[in-house]
């Protein structure tokens, strides 16, 4: 029997196959289809080499239309075939060596106990087998394929011929290095993402109030991802995430705040205006009283001006707390502070004692939120540290553009944003994804101490009024709401 030319250059062809797949449950049932092909066979089992077992991945048998395991799921209803001599595929594993069996119901060489127990409950007559050791470049086992029924032209079931021994060894081989590279890949993804892992739980673990943050940004552009896919698959968007892109852009989002680990937990962490300085603040009031009361008994003041210093001090104290709690200041408030920051106490020695220090004052004197410029000037440097941080990390070319996406989540369509200024023609859509999803999450989180979490409805609103001012991109808003209504529904 000789090889026909259409049979070689299918050879040919399945070594760029098998060298181009990527896929991990494609590349496997490759193997075993391409096997089957070259030996004109009717059924095959391919093992895997998994804690010193072989176990089934994938079985096929044309004749009664099984196909199992090509999904990727697991055979669980066959055991893993354990290293014993009297197995075949365990002898070929052992001995790297391959078993060409004529008629396995007339050998005694290996037991077929199970092949013919098989056989009885199916009703399929196994005869013909050729098992192969599937061996890598650095002579390591990754697995066994199991060959069954060779067949002749007319459809009847013959010995498998010796030259295909070596034939099909040589597909195992090349199988089995696609095989171990696809798996190198895998590792060193999985030691991608772990390093990630392991990085974002440092920032979340950081502070209370941006534990989930992370995650949320991932989960909502993920989520955006999948709408802008199925408005793809009706023809109603030109962009569209496969797997592959909506990989890259779940890693931006994960990374999208790696730089805030070197921001100051003073600044991290400030809940109010004053944050813990509230209490030296009710402290110094506490103070500020006793000397007063010294005051009135070395009788130098009246009993009315006691009273009246005494009144001042609660009714200030009591302002101090209102504000420093407060969203945004107005001007009559802000006004109060300056005035506050003006009175002082002083000891017959001339020692000052001020009502609030001029720190305080400052931090007291913000219009909106929390932070000082300063302190929100440290705060938004924390995407120029992202950027810097994720330029000493070698990624793979396919993930080279995650670091830029990453680092520019605060940038707006106008120009308007951080830290670059740059404008939405400079901007990938992955990076206008984290822009929504970030904000988003801003607004409606339960964890921020600084503010109350804003209703959906209200979120939404509020980055549709982003959008109207050229911020934002209206379109990714609008799905966002469409695919938070399908899956809060």
């Amino acid at each position: 029997m000789y090889l026909e030319q259409e049979d070689l250059k299918k050879i040919l062809n399945i070594g760029i196959e098998l060298s181009t797949e990527k896929d991990r449950n494609r590349l496997l049932a490759s193997i075993l289809e391409r096997g089957m092909e070259i030996t004109h066979c009717d059924a095959s089992t391919l093992y895997l080499y998994e804690n010193d077992m072989l176990t089934f991945k994938i079985m096929k048998t044309l004749s009664m239309g099984i196909s199992r395991g090509t999904d990727g799921r697991a055979i669980e209803d066959m055991p893993p075939v354990p290293l014993k001599e009297e197995n075949v595929c365990a002898y070929t594993a052992i001995h790297r060596d391959i078993a060409n069996i004529p008629d396995v119901y007339n050998s005694e060489r290996f037991d077929f106990s199970g092949p013919m127990q098989y056989d009885l409950l199916t009703g399929y007559h196994t005869r013909s087998m050729l098992v192969i050791p599937l061996e890598n470049s650095e002579n390591e086992l990754v697995g066994v394929l199991q060959l069954i029924n060779a067949m002749d032209a007319e459809g009847n079931v013959i010995p498998f011929d010796e030259q295909y021994n070596i034939i099909i060894r040589s597909l195992g081989s090349m199988a089995a290095v696609e095989l171990t590279n696809l798996t190198y890949m895998e590792e060193l993804q999985m030691q991608q993402y772990s390093f990630v892992e392991a990085l974002t739980t440092v920032l979340d673990e950081r502070t209370p109030y941006n534990a989930s943050h992370t995650r949320n940004v991932e989960k909502y552009a993920a989520l955006l991802a999948y709408y802008i896919s199925e408005m793809h698959k009706k023809g109603e968007c030109e962009e569209d995430f496969d797997s592959a892109r909506k990989e890259k852009l779940q890693l931006a989002a994960l990374l999208h705040d790696i730089g805030k680990m070197v921001v100051p937990l003073s600044v991290m962490n400030r809940a109010t205006r004053l944050d813990k300085d509230i209490c030296k603040v009710d402290a110094r009031f506490e103070l500020l009283k006793a000397f007063y009361e010294i005051d009135l008994l070395r009788g130098r003041i009246t009993e009315e001006e006691y009273r009246a210093a005494v009144s001042d001090l609660d009714s200030e104290l009591e302002f101090i707390h209102k504000i420093d709690s407060m969203g945004y200041l107005d001007d009559q408030s802000h006004e109060h502070v300056c005035r506050l920051a003006q009175k002082q106490h002083v000891k017959e020695d001339g020692t000052v004692t001020k009502y609030i220090t001029d720190e305080e004052a400052h931090h007291l004197s913000i219009r909106r939120g929390t932070l000082t410029a300063e302190e929100r000037q440290e705060m938004e440097n924390h995407v120029v540290m992202t950027e810097k941080i994720l330029s000493k990390v070698r990624f793979h070319k396919k993930f080279a553009m995650v670091p830029k996406w990453a680092a520019s989540h605060h940038e707006f369509l106008d120009g308007s944003g951080y830290p670059k200024h740059l404008t939405g023609e400079e901007l990938d859509l992955e990076t206008r994804i984290l822009t929504v999803a970030d904000i988003y999450d801003a607004l409606t989180a339960t964890d921020r101490p600084y503010k109350e979490a804003i209703p959906r409805e209200k979120a939404i609103g509020i980055l549709r009024s982003m959008a109207e001012e050229g911020k934002l991109e209206l379109q990714l808003v609008n799905w966002l709401a469409e695919a938070l209504e399908q899956v809060e529904a």
